[in-house]
């Protein structure tokens, strides 16, 4: 560490961590749409599928909370070029192990739930251990927009996922596309690896100048070193509390476009199947321009005005956008006007993103990790609901009321916000 110019090491980190949550998505979201292959070649039905996609999400929900307390416990560089290494791993399997070393039908399936389980438990620690990386390289009034544009990799991920792996599928067959999502993962890992360490002083590029830049705000201090956080003692804290209780509303209106939009879409917009997958990855792509954009509004707020102002108005007025943004689009009888406007609402969702993973961050201190695998696995828990209610309140009541419901529950996002003070942290 030489040199009292700043260097720009941290912004390198965070590239790297961009690729770790696009390839994260890549990975999880590859079998969706391998599943219209593998069905008919392993004698899979609907049905089945349907539990491998839910074998992900218990592994990926269940093992929030252990994964943040791991970072923050042993540190997360090696917590994260090893979990990309066995995303890579298992993505592999995934491709080779069904209907090759095992036979189709039940012995495929098993060996699915298996593959795809132990997938979302080693994706688990990529949004709390990243949150926990960007915690240790950026000062705490600049942290919502590397933190905004960590999440806008989800996004983009999800936009591009699947015209990329169809073409795989076509080109190569949906195992060789296996494989070579596999690839982006070794590569990854092997980068994360190579060029980053667990602490900025502890990494040779970075100046004393960059450091200075690093260490405003002064909260540096509880966040020096690896620590042995008991998770469980976050849940008594009222921030971290509403945090998570917004974030899990934030996610059950998600989540709503990641299971339910494009058949929406067939539906109740009478699109085309083509016409679907173009519009289904729009609010997607509007997402991947929001996060960092609400992310770099929340950091201008929040050193003019404040972090807990500026990061409460930031989450307030977005998530209040995006349930009339949501109203407007399941109400309206303009089938272009309704994908306009559910695009914004999507979009509007996102540029809260930052204001909430900068103020779990910095509201935990030295527990970063760790609370930002409970409000992680909270989102999560939005989804797990939202995916069954749904189709319920279609049959009761017509998707119109189904869509729009959610509305309300952006709201609640939103107010929730007034309690929250980001400007506090637990000490435990």
């Amino acid at each position: 560490m030489q040199g009292t110019r700043a260097s720009r090491v941290r912004w390198k980190i965070l590239a790297l961590l961009v690729g770790f949550s696009f390839v994260s998505y890549l990975q999880r979201m590859n079998i969706s749409v391998a599943a219209a292959f593998m069905m008919p070649e392993l004698d899979l039905s609907e049905q089945q599928m349907g539990w491998v996609f839910s074998s992900f999400m218990i592994g990926y929900t269940a093992c929030q909370i252990p994964a943040g307390w791991i970072g923050d416990r042993f540190g997360a560089w090696r917590i994260l070029w090893g979990a990309a290494f066995f995303w890579g791993i298992f993505t592999l399997l995934s491709g080779w192990v069904p209907g090759l070393l095992v036979p189709g039908g039940l012995a495929a399936l098993v060996s699915l739930l298996v593959l795809r389980f132990l997938l979302g438990v080693a994706e688990a620690p990529t949004y709390p251990v990243s949150a926990r990386v960007v915690a240790n390289w950026f000062p705490s009034n600049q942290r919502a927009f590397p933190l905004a544009l960590l999440i806008g990799g989800l996004s983009i991920g999800s936009a591009f996922t699947p015209p990329v792996i169809s073409w795989l599928m076509v080109t190569v067959g949906w195992r060789n596309a296996f494989y070579v999502a596999s690839g982006f993962a070794f590569l990854i890992a092997v980068s994360y690896r190579w060029y980053a360490t667990e602490r900025p002083e502890g990494h040779p590029s970075v100046t004393s100048g960059e450091l200075a830049i690093i260490s405003q705000g002064g909260e540096e201090t509880t966040v020096s070193k690896p620590t042995a956080a008991n998770p469980w003692l976050l849940f008594r804290n009222r921030n971290v509390f509403l945090l998570s209780m917004s974030y899990f509303c934030y996610g059950y209106v998600f989540y709503i476009f990641v299971f339910w939009l494009f058949l929406y879409l067939i539906d109740v917009r009478g699109f085309t199947l083509l016409e679907s997958g173009f519009f289904t990855s729009l609010p997607f792509i509007v997402g991947g321009i929001a996060a960092p954009v609400g992310g770099y509004m929340t950091d201008r707020l929040s050193i003019r005005i404040g972090r807990r102002w500026g990061r409460r108005w930031m989450g307030l007025t977005g998530m209040t956008l995006s349930g009339i943004a949501l109203l407007i689009g399941a109400t309206t009888g303009h089938a272009g006007l309704a994908m306009v406007s559910l695009s914004f609402c999507f979009g509007f969702g996102e540029l809260t993103e930052g204001a909430y993973w900068s103020s779990i961050v910095d509201v935990s201190g030295r527990y970063a990790g760790s609370a930002s695998g409970v409000m992680n696995m909270w989102t999560n828990l939005g989804g797990v609901i939202c995916t069954p209610l749904v189709p319920l309140l279609v049959g009761w009541f017509g998707w119109p009321f189904a869509l729009g419901s959610a509305a309300p529950v952006s709201w609640i996002a939103g107010l929730l916000w007034l309690g929250i003070r980001s400007d506090e942290t637990f000490e435990g």
